[in-house]
């Protein structure tokens, strides 16, 4: 019996009937029992036995010596424990004792892990309304929760808290089973030994499975958008990007790029785009770019006329999203302007575009088919330009 087969092990480890059933069913199987690990059970293989398994409970994660002897004395001997459990067996024609005769007395040794385990689950339901409570304040704080969905930078934190829940909830079953398992060996019910295993073992398999691989995935989507992102100074000429550009909306051969005042890690801040990535929006462009036309001054005289301009573009991966979107950014960027400042109009080549200006301030809110667009423009060119040029640039990424 040298070969060690790991089988993926029951993740309920309070069902102790359960395990000992399934203990004894390997064994029929020429499996033979040696350790029970974080994930998976440790099975000698060898011939198959008729063996009788028994879990003793204790606080104390060790046992003594003198316990091991005086169970093997009674003919069961010690094969593992794990957390508080104890497993013991024993070969069915020995027809050994059973370890606990008075299930009243039985229960007496589930009093200090009952008392652990319902402590454990008071912890792990504070931690969950916690966690609601911070996931909460991430997707709805400031009313945007589609805006948040699509830039992806709540994804893996509502995963944990998933994870959290179901750990929260095994903690709560766990707790409200011993204690209903206390409850019957005091009524002088005892433990099943022989209690069906499978559908549980099916059902846990199915769920260390979905849990190891979402888990895996959420580990891996900040690292893809580490990898995928980057941030570039936006170059002067033209370039192939789905982005609105200040000069086409100027059209002034005068308008030049002015000295910056930002610049950090070799890119100038005023004057740049920001690719990032996201499974809801594979596409994400966000930029800024400014300028100055020599000579010519801002109608209040306040200084030399510097337009700039800040777009932001989305490509996402399911076209429904779009009009939520729309309304996420009008709620992020209108910084107290009133709703109705913000006007729809029709236009055949758009399926939603929503403006707004006020002086010399101008924005644009646009989509067609999965692509979602929105300008601001500080400057003197015509609203009319902008949505010209944001049409020729949606329709690059809008199938």
């Amino acid at each position: 019996m040298n070969k060690i087969v790991r089988k993926l092990r029951p993740s309920d480890y309070w069902r102790i009937g359960e395990h000992e059933s399934w203990f004894s069913d390997m064994a029929a199987m020429g499996f033979h029992l040696k350790k029970m690990g974080l994930h998976f059970a440790h099975f000698g293989k060898g011939e198959p036995k008729k063996m009788r398994f028994r879990i003793d409970v204790s606080i104390n994660k060790k046992i003594t010596p003198e316990q091991i002897q005086m169970y093997e004395e009674s003919g069961w001997d010690y094969v593992t424990s794990y957390n508080f459990f104890h497993v013991y067996s024993s070969p069915v024609e020995l027809n050994a004792p059973e370890l606990h005769t008075d299930p009243a007395e039985q229960s007496y040794t589930l009093k200090e892990l009952d008392k652990k385990l319902a402590m454990n689950a008071c912890i792990a339901t504070g931690a969950m309304i916690l966690m609601i409570g911070m996931l909460c304040a991430i997707w709805f704080l400031d009313g945007t929760p589609t805006l948040i969905l699509v830039q992806g930078l709540a994804i893996q934190q509502t995963i944990v808290t998933a994870f959290i829940g179901y750990t929260t909830y095994n903690a709560l079953q766990a707790a409200f089973s011993i204690r209903a398992l206390r409850k019957n060996l005091i009524e002088g019910k005892p433990i099943d030994h022989h209690a069906p295993w499978k559908k549980h073992y099916r059902l846990n398999s199915t769920l260390a499975f979905l849990i190891t691989v979402v888990i895996g995935l959420s580990a891996i989507l900040p690292l893809l958008q580490l990898v995928k992102g980057e941030t570039k100074t936006l170059p002067k000429e033209n370039v192939d990007l789905p982005i609105v550009r200040l000069a086409d909306i100027e059209k002034n051969p005068a308008l030049i790029r002015g000295e910056t005042s930002y610049m950090r890690d070799g890119v100038d801040w005023e004057n740049r785009y920001t690719y990032n990535w996201g499974p809801l929006a594979p596409m994400q462009y966000d930029t800024d770019e400014s300028g100055i036309v020599p000579g010519e001054m801002w109608e209040d005289g306040s200084g030399e006329y510097s337009p700039s301009i800040h777009t932001k573009v989305y490509q996402l991966s399911i076209s429904a999203l779009t009009d939520n979107l729309i309304a996420d950014l009008i709620k992020r960027y209108r910084y107290g302007d009133s709703h109705e400042n913000f006007v729809e109009i029709n236009h055949p080549q758009l399926d939603l575009l929503i403006v707004h200006e006020e002086g010399a301030s101008k924005e644009v809110f646009a989509s067609n088919g999965k692509a979602v667009i929105y300008v601001r423009y500080y400057g003197y060119a015509e609203i009319n330009s902008i949505i010209e040029n944001l049409i020729e640039k949606i329709h690059l990424i809008s199938e």
